[in-house]
């Protein structure tokens, strides 16, 4: 919408496009308020976004180059008595820094012997795989599904088992992937800024489902669960299948875990006796070797030794409520990306009347004095609208937002790779990896590799996404990890490893600092932090529903769309039963436990 049509009065201005901004802003719309959703940047998601590799490329030069300078303008002549402004920031200043490229590709493209395995042969295949030929097979595509999961909208694991006829029974050399070639397939890339998975029973796909947000995007389960202990990679046994099939465990080892995962679902006066001890004591004491309590304390419960036992069995039981829902894995990801979560809450928020500008902003706040309220901002065009309440990322408030805690910062790493970490029967794994501390870095360290299927990466490559809690910049931090685990030009070690094509470092501040509500702001400006280090989305939904609270302590968060069917429009008489079938139908989803992608249950 042109920024001239803009009307003058909102009830909730928003500005930043994060997940938890999206969700209010879908919250608020959804029961009737009038919704103005602003950012200063060109594109949705802030530091949540996904981009393509050449618009990445883009973002990168622009962080690099820093935010151009603006001219402070006197807004003074829109102020009425009584009246005082607060300026705005820019929200790109501090959040991203420590930024390191490092290509590893060739610039041209060359043909390089062909010395890798069988499982890691079907890449070239894939690479030269057209679109068109993907879909000839999603009939086979459907019948190798090896997960079970009744998750709508799942693309299957490919049978690699079968390689094209185009690439021949035998070739004794292959092409290597350039540089240029992942610039002109840069549109198949969709990189995440932020590296985050969905617990199946987790509060995000609870809120996908009541709010029939899903509709809007399709997930894939992760397929695996691996860890990183002693120099080598292992694949976690969760499930009661994984346990039973697993040949890492002895028989009774086997025994001992399905007797502790079983009994941990619920509470017991033992857990009360130990709430106070780690968790690493409670799990030595259940008699479980090592090998058990490495896969229970890093992989399953994802938390440190010194983890208080509470803690660390709800973390456990939360995992454990996870498997089965969708898979036998409790993790999911959207398809396209991290960033396709806060454009879907933005297109709810539109259907229901929200307004969106990109590359608009608001430069700064009209507060009451004497009521210490926000009555108005002033937008990046000298615009005054009144609102009721303004969110705003936190970014925006600049030295507002300094408390008196430490900045933490999280340092991350994103790599495009040729081959998978743990080749396997198929070539499409999402796989979620735990590196413990000390195994390689100071800080535990959390991995996903993402295959082609997830639409994030070009076929025959594989996008890794590595996070963990900042000591030093995030390229001393993890390169060390990525020299280990990865094939790289400083790689001592022999090759079978994947080889790194290209990789970027950087530290992003950890939105979960506590934030600036209280510090000296007016009452009714509510303030969203943006991605912290945890895996899920925990932080930023309850976030999200703890303003809305706030803004409408009487209405329901986010509450189900209507079905088409039971809209009626002026001069309409409601069928008789219409109400009592649309909450039957309801009941029913939630009941069994609905369904993230409803559009496709035909």
């Amino acid at each position: 919408m042109a920024a001239e049509d803009l009307p003058s009065e909102f009830d909730v201005v928003i500005l930043g496009t994060g997940l938890a901004e999206s969700v209010v802003a879908a919250a608020c719309s959804r029961v009737g308020q009038r919704v103005l959703h602003l950012d200063r940047r060109s594109y949705y998601a802030a530091n949540w976004a996904s981009f393509t590799f050449n618009a990445l490329l883009t973002w990168i030069q622009e962080q690099q180059e820093g935010p151009q300078p603006e001219q402070g303008k006197d807004w003074s002549s829109l102020l009425n008595d009584g009246e005082e402004l607060i300026h705005l920031s820019n929200p790109d200043l501090d959040s991203i820094t420590n930024i390191q490229v490092v290509s590893y590709a060739s610039e041209e493209d060359e043909e390089v012997p062909d010395t890798a395995k069988e499982e890691t042969s079907a890449n070239s295949q894939l690479e030269v795989e057209s679109a068109g030929s993907r879909e000839e097979k999603s009939a086979e595509e459907e019948s190798a599904e090896a997960e079970g999961t009744n998750t709508k909208g799942e693309e299957t694991e490919v049978d690699q088992s079968h390689p094209g006829a185009s690439s021949g029974p035998s070739e004794p050399t292959r092409k290597k992937i350039s540089y240029a070639q992942l610039v002109k397939e840069g549109r198949r890339f969709n990189i995440d800024l932020v590296s985050k998975l969905l617990f199946s029973r987790g509060s995000l796909v609870d809120l996908l489902i009541r709010s029939n947000v899903s509709r809007y995007t399709e997930f894939k389960n992760v397929t695996r669960i691996l860890t990183y202990r002693h120099g080598n990679l292992q694949q976690v046994p969760c499930s009661r299948a994984d346990v039973f099939a697993s040949r890492q465990l002895s028989v009774v080892e086997k025994r001992k875990l399905m007797r502790f995962l079983t009994s941990c679902i619920e509470e017991t006066e033992m857990d009360h006796a130990y709430s106070s001890q780690p968790y690493s004591k409670y799990l030595q004491d259940q008699q479980l070797g090592e090998n058990l309590q490495h896969f229970l304390l890093h992989s399953i419960a994802m938390v440190t030794e010194d983890t208080p036992t509470e803690a660390g069995l709800a973390s456990t039981r939360h995992f454990l409520r996870s498997l089965g829902r969708y898979g036998n894995s409790p993790f999911l990801f959207p398809v396209y990306g991290l960033g396709e979560i806060p454009q879907c809450f933005c297109r709810m928020s539109a259907v229901f009347g929200g307004i969106y500008c990109l590359r608009h902003s608001v430069s700064c706040l009209i507060v009451d004095r004497d009521a210490n309220r926000c009555k108005a901002v002033i937008d990046s065009r000298g615009q005054r609208i009144s609102c009721s309440h303004f969110v705003v990322e936190d970014g925006y408030l600049g030295s507002r937002s300094s408390v008196t805690t430490p900045t933490r910062l999280l340092s991350r790493a994103i790599l495009i790779t040729d081959s998978s970490v743990l080749p396997g029967d198929s070539e499409q794994q999402v796989s979620m990896v735990t590196i413990p501390p000390g195994e390689v870095c100071q800080s535990a360290v959390k991995m996903v590799e993402l295959c082609s299927s997830t639409m994030t990466c070009m076929p025959g490559t594989y996008l890794v996404h590595l996070t963990c809690q900042s000591v030093g910049s995030a390229f001393e931090d993890l390169s060390q990890l990525v020299t280990k685990m990865f094939q790289t030009p400083e790689s001592q070690e022999p090759g079978g490893r994947p080889t790194v094509l290209w990789s970027l470092y950087f530290n992003m501040a950890d939105g979960s600092v506590p934030g600036v509500e209280g510090q000296g702001l007016p009452s009714n400006v509510h303030v969203c932090s943006g991605p912290e280090g945890s895996l899920d989305h925990e932080h930023s939904i309850k976030q999200a529903e703890l303003i809305f609270q706030r803004i409408l302590p009487e209405e329901e968060f986010c509450p189900p769309a209507p079905n088409p069917e039971d809209i009626i429009y002026d001069g309409e008489s409601p069928t008789p039963s219409a109400e009592e079938d649309s909450g039957k139908e309801a009941g029913q989803q939630e009941e069994s436990g609905g369904d993230l992608n409803p559009q496709l249950d035909e």
